[in-house]
């Protein structure tokens, strides 16, 4: 009987009705990393280009080896202008182009409908020979700087797919629903983005959540993806057979009485590609091996949260990052909610052995939670330090996620609520974290889609639906502030009223926007009564 190892028995995509991927050309896993050597340390860290995205989603103009040839003859000259070799030799990805006008006699939930044509991407779009890896059908973007698809970002768009007035936007569920089996088929895990420098790592595991909307909105039966799912949920647990109290292998943690609990990790410690420049530049600030501070940052992105106080020691230092010492509360909820689901849908495919183990997994796992997670005094979960021996002190939004699968008791969940009121409700909703001296991005004062959408559904879970209604009202307001305003959707909020733009990370604030488009549709159409949230860009709420 198999749990954790790959399940080879059982079809993958290709044998499912009606899928055809024989004709889709095999991702290129060279990254620029890899191809460039040291042009890409060099053209990374003289900043060629002021976001180090740029180059590695560059495509090249002749051979890559010819590139690299070229430079190592020409480098060397006294001449030599890096900036020019690069625009000789790397073009930019000819994409669709961005002629999106917003029209302001549109209210906020026309708008969303005639961004998503916008927002779709298709195979023919995958440039030849770049990081860009190529999928058998359409799919969704957030806009912005990511042109790519994105994992955990997809679920919060989709929310937004359905019923929606844009003709194709059901094909396109469909799309997508494929596309992520095709990913977990193909590298046995869905990388953080269809980008090949995406590959060593994945986000927040939402297959499983996907996988629930495509039953409940007729795209096709859960069953069907119950060999992916059970890929899935090998690559989180590889080691667990052989981990022995206080070890820990790639994502997954023995904690000292013998429950198995799950982390974040990155298969490699190199700065990240398409943040180079920037990881080092970290690292060198570090007081310990930079390998390490890699590592850390990697699995901070396989987080979903890059970056947040939730895994710094120092919250105004990223150098103290110690993501891979962290047990996260939302991590191991959605594993429980894939575990429960394994067990259920093996029910359904009539292997009662199976399912019997799948439930197992599922207790031992709600049950360790409780032990580590679970803070009675406080009346929240917290993540957890393995290395440490004792749980983090930040409260931050993740605390609703195991409401939001339903892996919480009553008696908890009502103590979430009462701790969401007091210390996590704003004035735009639901804060991320209480920390807002780290500068980061996934911290305070920002405010962020999932997160919203997480807490609303978490909350009418259990029966919260005053605050869960309050929390949608106040979200609501926000973001129609902000587009009557600007006339777009964005990436993330400042949770109050006549505020800035919301800053912190990386990168410059980004609008399109998939997950905030996705989110918001969804509770516009599932909260008719919030009329006055039906605002045309530019123009004031009566």
């Amino acid at each position: 009987m198999e749990l954790f190892g790959t399940v080879r028995q059982q079809p993958g995509l290709a044998d499912l009705p009606g899928e055809d991927v024989s004709s889709i050309s095999p991702a290129d896993t060279q990254t620029a990393a890899d191809r460039y050597q040291e042009l890409f340390v060099d053209v990374q860290m003289s900043r060629v280009f002021e976001d180090s995205k740029t180059f590695v989603d560059c495509v090249p103009l002749q051979h890559p080896e010819k590139i690299l040839a070229a430079y190592r003859r020409e480098s060397f000259r006294e001449d030599f202008d890096l900036q020019a070799f690069v625009q000789e030799h790397f073009g930019r990805e000819e994409l669709p182009p961005d002629c999106f006008v917003s029209d302001p006699d549109r209210t906020m939930l026309e708008h969303i409908d005639h961004l998503w044509e916008v927002l779709t991407r298709r195979p023919k779009d995958h440039p030849v020979r770049s990081s860009l890896m190529p999928l058998p059908h359409d799919y969704v973007v957030p806009g912005g700087r990511f042109k790519e698809l994105y994992y955990w970002d997809s679920y919060f768009t989709m929310l937004g797919l359905h019923d929606s007035v844009t003709p194709g936007c059901d094909h396109l569920l469909r799309a997508m629903a494929d596309n992520f089996a095709y990913l977990i088929d193909t590298f046995g895990h869905v990388p953080n983005g269809n980008r090949n420098y995406y590959l060593s790592r994945s986000q927040p595991p939402v297959f499983c959540l996907m996988v629930e909307l495509f039953d409940d909105y007729g795209v096709r039966p859960a069953v069907d993806y119950l060999p992916q799912l059970r890929k899935e949920y090998a690559y989180w647990m590889d080691g667990a057979r052989d981990l022995r109290p206080g070890e820990s292998h790639r994502r997954l943690v023995c904690m000292p009485d013998g429950a198995l609990l799950n982390r974040y990790w990155d298969d490699k410690d190199t700065p990240r590609e398409e943040a180079y420049a920037e990881d080092v530049l970290t690292a060198r600030h570090a007081n310990r091996p930079f390998h390490t501070v890699y590592r850390d940052i990697r699995a901070g992105a396989e987080s979903g949260w890059d970056f947040s106080s939730r895994w710094l020691d120092d919250p105004a230092d990223l150098a103290t990052i110690r993501t891979t010492s962290i047990i996260p509360v939302d991590l191991n909820a959605l594993l429980c909610m894939l575990e429960t689901e394994l067990a259920r849908l093996s029910e359904v495919a009539e292997n009662a052995d199976i399912a019997r183990q799948f439930k197992k997994r599922a207790a031992a796992r709600r049950a360790a939670m409780d032990r580590y997670l679970w803070n009675d005094k406080r009346g929240a979960f917290f993540d957890f330090d393995w290395q440490r021996d004792r749980q983090r002190d930040n409260l931050t939004a993740a605390t609703v996620v195991p409401l939001f699968v339903k892996s919480a008791s009553q008696a908890q969940a009502r103590r979430v609520a009462a701790t969401l009121r007091e210390h996590l409700l704003t004035e735009g909703g639901i804060a991320t974290t209480i920390e807002s001296g780290s500068y980061e991005q996934w911290d305070a004062p920002n405010g962020w889609a999932p997160l919203q959408w997480m807490a609303i559904k978490g909350l009418s879970n259990y029966g919260e639906g005053e605050l869960a209604n309050e929390i949608t009202h106040r979200w609501l307001e926000i973001v129609a502030e902000m587009y009557e305003r600007d006339s777009k959707l964005l990436e993330k909020y400042v949770l109050r009223h006549n505020a800035d733009h919301a800053s912190g990370g990386e990168y410059p604030l980004q609008d399109g926007f998939g997950w905030t488009n996705g989110v918001v549709a969804r509770l516009l159409r599932d909260h008719p009564e919030d009329a006055a949230h039906q605002c045309r860009a530019g123009r004031p709420r009566a």
